[in-house]
């Protein structure tokens, strides 16, 4: 079956954000001045959480291609043999400035060189003698795995991303690391979801419900907002989905409390107004569906109203995809109206 394109959101990418600042440890403080956060910008981007792991906002293309040139000419000037640590910590942060390049330019050979990467590390980290250095380079791989499994609809490497994540979880513990183990959770519940809809598997789905949920008791709205919201957006995607998948109205009605959930916590918190949109377009569409089921013609009428809204309220919100996204929901949803509203009569 086709599952619908529920939208995820991302959290911030606090690698990327390590890796940056790792290159700029490398360069002068003139350079370092020059290539700062332009602080004169005045509009955020505000579809930045709805793009990928690897995007980062307060940055250029031009930095990341920086960044790599610096990295790679440090390299050549570093050796494994007599700066083991060193050289990882070098390849750890090469892979995500050519993962975030990869993200920028849809280049799936910079994600494959990132993995490469990330690879390298692993090959002078170890959950023995460095192990939060492990830790973070498994994340890694595992996030440019995803990406690139996403994209090419490559369950191999959605395993791969899978087996990432779950080796990290080895070294953070809810205990010791919270954060660090909230956000593995997060991504290994993206990484089940993105795999059992190529699965058309509802088990997997159902480790992803799991995987977020254990984010979920880690992160609150005080310090984690963007994590709070993206993860119970997150969820009930993946709840969405196993509804379809199950024909299971009780899924789509624990999918809907997660988007009202989200979008609250959007509201409350003051994040930005498209991702509290994307949780409102998440959760019309969950609605459509849970009335496709139960051949509910008020409810996929109600549904089709707060998509027009959507449309006509919020188009500065949206990206052009979303905004595509609502137009065809909304076709299918008046034409559902129709067909229900016409059996309602032909029973009359």
């Amino acid at each position: 079956m086709k599952f619908s394109s529920n939208i995820i959101l991302y959290p911030v990418s606090r690698p990327l954000e390590h890796a940056v600042e790792h290159y700029q440890g490398l360069l002068t403080d003139q350079i370092i001045e020059d290539t700062a956060p332009d602080a004169r910008a005045v509009e955020p981007d505000n579809f930045i959480h709805t793009r990928g792991n690897f995007e980062c906002p307060r940055y250029t293309g031009k930095l990341f291609e920086d960044a790599r040139e610096k990295l790679e000419t440090a390299l050549t000037e570093a050796s494994p043999e007599q700066a083991p640590l060193d050289w990882a910590a070098l390849q750890n942060s090469l892979g995500n400035i050519l993962a975030a390049l990869g993200q920028q330019q849809n280049n799936d050979d910079l994600y494959a060189m990132a993995m490469q990467s990330f690879n390298h590390a692993l090959e002078v980290y170890s959950q023995d003698k460095t192990p939060q250095e492990w830790a973070w380079a498994q994340y890694n791989l595992g996030t440019a795995a995803q990406e690139l499994g996403r994209k090419q609809s490559d369950s191999k490497l959605l395993k791969m991303s899978v087996d990432a994540y779950t080796n990290a979880l080895l070294e953070w513990t809810r205990k010791e690391t919270p954060l660090e183990w909230a956000l593995a959770m997060h991504q290994l519940g993206s990484a089940f979801h993105s795999h059992g809809k190529l699965l058309k598997g509802n088990r997997t789905f159902q480790k992803s419900v799991v995987a977020y949920k254990n984010a979920l008791a880690e992160l609150d709205a005080d310090n984690t907002a963007l994590e709070l919201a993206a993860t119970h957006n997150n969820r009930g995607a993946v709840l969405h989905n196993l509804g379809e998948s199950e024909e299971n109205p009780d899924r789509l009605e624990e999918a809907l409390r997660a988007y009202e959930t989200a979008l609250d916590i959007c509201m409350q918190a003051q994040l930005s107004i498209h991702l509290a949109v994307i949780c409102r377009i998440n959760k019309a569409t969950a609605r459509c569906m849970l009335a496709e089921l139960t051949k509910d013609a008020t409810a996929a009428e109600e549904s089709a109203d707060e998509l027009e809204l959507i449309i006509e309220c919020f188009h500065g919100a949206c990206q052009p995809e979303h905004l595509a996204h609502c137009e065809q929901q909304l076709t299918r949803t008046r034409s559902m109206v129709e067909a229900f509203s016409g059996k309602a009569v032909e029973t009359d």
